[in-house]
């Protein structure tokens, strides 16, 4: 056909399209024979069908196996009717399957062996349907619809987990995005404009940091010669230009080290965002001047003194010599004063001319898990259990900063009040109110870090009750394979010495009285007795195999009560009590309470009495006379002059001065009294220091106690001993001389401590006769005790 000529042309093009047209409709009609011929089942229409086809073709399934795979797990279509029956003529309705709901026991027994194997082979699915009265391919469909299930929960798992994911990287780009918008330069700390600050304002900056520092350097020097206050030079920058711009450029405001240039951290240890905060790149905050009244702080403000003191100690437990050096002893480890303030600016303002710094790092391997220690520091109660012999009373002032995950304690910021003590009425309570910021940097890693608020404002004072301030301390703990914790603790605070009596300067300045070794040791002790009351197995030498397990453990929850109410006795802590001035007897310190009869207690006027005295006896052999039931005798009057017998032992740990005994007086007396009362007594010992304290109870509610039941209505007023050693050879001031038999070292110091209840009714008067009483008791039993090691 010639298609060159015009009407060809036409000819041929008009045969075209006929031919096209024809052949779209032959497809056309070909596609319906094949969609008519092909089986539907119930539930899947014609779109489902064509998804199975792609499904089939894309992914190398069957189609037959997909129609299965999309039903429930426990529904099945009647399998009698076959797939020839399930064809209709065009126009008419396709008759409905019947399901096959299998029955609770099926489901059940299916579950049971998905989870056993959940890719049955032939044999298998045979046996699971003959005992289940299901056909094969019941079996086969169910387990491959049950394995879709189980895919498609794990990917819903795994898509909110990347939804978390995706947010935190979000909610961190924005935050570099913010700190992008005002960088900072990294020499002078101050603000940066990209591309057009000039050479010279550069240098002034750094010029301006280092006047700064030479004028801070003599105010100090001035103000420790001259014993005049920092804003009375002249010259010095005024009150109200303390934190202007020019301050705020070098980073000497009172946050100090939060614009270091030094921002690694330890151990790879990171805020999450490679950052040391976001908060760390903006400009801080002008701080107010505490006073004695509460001031209400910026939430911001606090939340960026808290990663300021993270940052500081995260570099103190990474840095060794020669910022840090060892103890006399070697259980710790001790600031070098120099170093540190060449390296770290003030975090919370200029030291006190009066106040003496305390500074230790200690570490040690802790019988607890990383999440559980970081929870009982974060729970104000569960802290004061722990170290009740270190904390004598808290409460949390304010939540400010709370983690956005239920349950988990990272971001979490409190501001905490408490009060640190040292057993002995010759040391002051030291009263602190101060951050707590809790951290995790890795994965089985935590920090959590104390500062003081008392004095934010460079130069300002302390309050009042406080009498001392807390630097950044804290810890950092990490998780071990085998469920241990080590723990890095680090304690640094400032305070008046002068307070301190002469006895335990030495001691104070060891860092045994509030340092990190004291923490350190408390912490293993309480964990490694916990750990064994706790166990079903009895350890070797404990006498109280026959004591049920949760009797035991009614046992040691009332000897803590009587060793945590004794240590707030000898302190005024636990209890608000009222001093009493008699006149006489000047280094014994008397207090009084009035108990109304709460549950654990007797009601009437209790009196609390105590003195320290030094003796020329080691520690450890003071501390073994004082806990031997045998030589008991020597000073306590409630043996009346009789040998002690021992009915119960528990072990606390491997160290035998950690245990709880419980005693019986002479039963060959003839007092019926004496035969009624059981006197249980605690000891724990440490390389800080050791307490013995004790209380008489009742043998009815003591039989109680024992069989297990709650131990925290039995009524009781706790005595006892704290011992330290004295820690003067190594100190270089001779302020006590010693009249010991053997020279001038190994000596200890005791604190005695009374509590008697001298009137049962709680309206009756102190009488004199009462003090004189616990005055003469006391007496006899210091005399008691001397006696026994010949140094009167």
């Amino acid at each position: 056909m010639n298609y060159r000529t015009k009407k060809g042309e036409k000819k041929g093009v008009g045969f075209w399209r006929v031919n096209t047209t024809g052949s779209f409709l032959l497809i056309l009609l070909l596609s319906a024979v094949l969609f008519c011929k092909k089986p539907k089942m119930e539930g899947i229409g014609d779109m489902g069908l064509i998804g199975e086809n792609f499904d089939a073709v894309a992914m190398g399934r069957s189609s037959r196996e997909d129609e299965y795979e999309s039903r429930s797990g426990s529904d099945n279509l009647d399998g009698g009717a076959s797939g020839d029956d399930q064809d209709t003529p065009l126009g008419k309705s396709s008759r409905k399957k019947k399901y096959h709901r299998h029955t609770p026991y099926q489901i059940q027994q299916l579950e049971a062996a998905f989870k056993e194997n959940p890719h049955p082979d032939e044999k298998a699915r045979l046996e699971l349907g003959k005992r289940l009265t299901l056909e094969s391919r019941q079996v086969k469909f169910w387990f491959q619809n049950r394995r879709t299930q189980m895919k498609t929960q794990l990917e819903r798992h795994e898509n909110a987990i990347l939804k978390q994911e995706n947010d935190k990287l979000r909610i961190e780009n924005i935050a570099m995005k913010e700190a992008m918008r005002s960088p900072m330069c990294g020499h002078c700390g101050g603000q940066a404009i990209l591309g057009e600050i000039h050479i010279e304002e550069h240098h002034l900056r750094i010029e301006n940091a280092r006047l700064r520092d030479e004028l801070n350097r003599i105010c100090v020097l001035a103000n420790k010669f001259l014993g005049r206050p920092l804003g009375s030079f002249p010259g010095t920058m005024p009150p109200g230009m303390a934190n202007s711009g020019l301050e705020l450029a070098v980073g000497r405001n009172g946050f100090g080290a939060m614009n270091s240039v030094d921002t690694a951290l330890p151990m790879g240890l990171d805020f999450g965002n490679g950052l040391s905060s976001p908060l760390t790149m903006m400009s801080p905050r002008p701080t107010p001047s505490m006073s004695n009244t509460d001031v209400s702080f910026d939430k911001s403000m606090l939340m960026e003194l808290a990663f300021a003191a993270m940052n500081e100690l995260l570099k103190l437990a990474e840095i060794g010599d020669p910022l840090w050096f060892r103890n006399f002893d070697g259980s710790g480890e001790a600031l070098n004063l120099e170093d540190y303030a060449r390296s770290f600016p003030p975090c919370i303002g200029m030291k006190p001319s009066n106040f003496t710094t305390e500074a230790t790092k200690a570490t040690g391997t802790v019988m607890i898990n990383c999440l559980a220690l970081v929870e009982t520091l974060m729970d104000t109660s569960r802290w004061v259990e722990m170290f009740s012999s270190i904390v004598g009373r808290t409460s949390t002032i304010d939540v400010i900063s709370s983690s956005s995950t239920s349950g988990s304690r990272n971001g979490n910021l409190q501001l905490i009040q408490a009060e640190f003590q040292v057993l002995s009425a010759l040391v002051p309570v030291r009263q602190v109110k101060f951050l707590r910021f809790c951290k995790q940097h890795a994965e089985g890693v935590w920090a959590v870090v104390d500062v003081s608020i008392d004095a934010i404002q460079e130069g300002s004072q302390p309050r009042e009750a406080g009498n001392c301030r807390r630097l950044p301390s804290g810890c950092i703990v990490q998780d071990l394979p085998n469920g241990y914790s080590k723990v890095i603790w680090i304690e640094h605070m400032e305070y008046d010495e002068n307070t301190i009596h002469n006895f335990y300067r030495p001691f104070i300045r060891s860092g045994r009285g509030f340092g990190a070794q004291r923490w350190i040791a408390t912490l293993q002790r309480q964990c490694e007795c916990l750990a064994v009351i706790t166990s079903s197995a009895v350890p070797s030498g404990d006498s109280a195999a026959v004591v049920s397990p949760s009797g035991r453990r009614s046992i040691a929850m009332l000897a803590r009560r009587i060793t945590r109410n004794f240590c707030g006795g000898v302190c005024a802590t636990f209890y608000k009590w009222e001093p009493i001035q008699t006149g006489t007897a000047e280094d014994t310190k008397l207090m009084m309470r009035k108990s109304i009869g709460e549950p654990g207690e007797p009601p009437g006027i209790v009196l609390s009495a105590t003195r320290t005295i030094w003796l020329p006896v080691t520690h450890q052999r003071l501390f073994d006379f004082l806990r031997n039931e045998q030589t008991r005798s020597q000073w306590d009057v409630l043996s009346h002059g009789g040998p002690m017998h021992q009915i119960v032992h528990i072990a606390k740990g491997q160290d035998l001065g950690n245990s709880i005994s419980l005693f019986r007086a002479n039963a060959a007396a003839s007092d019926a009294n004496q035969n009624s009362m059981l006197i249980l007594q605690d000891s724990c010992t440490d390389v800080s220091g050791s307490i013995v304290a004790y209380a008489a109870v009742d043998t009815a509610e003591m039989n109680v106690v024992m069989s297990g039941g709650d131990s925290s209505c039995v009524a009781f007023l706790p005595s006892g001993f704290a011992i330290v050693p004295d820690c003067f050879q190594n100190s270089n001031n001779g302020m006590l001389e010693k009249e010991d038999n053997g020279g001038s070292s190994n000596g200890s110091l005791l604190t005695l401590g009374f509590q008697i209840l001298v009137n049962s009714l709680p309206a009756a008067k102190l009488t004199m006769e009462s003090v004189d009483t616990v005055n003469a008791l006391i007496s006899r039993t210091l005399q008691g005790i001397k006696t026994a090691f010949q140094c009167n």
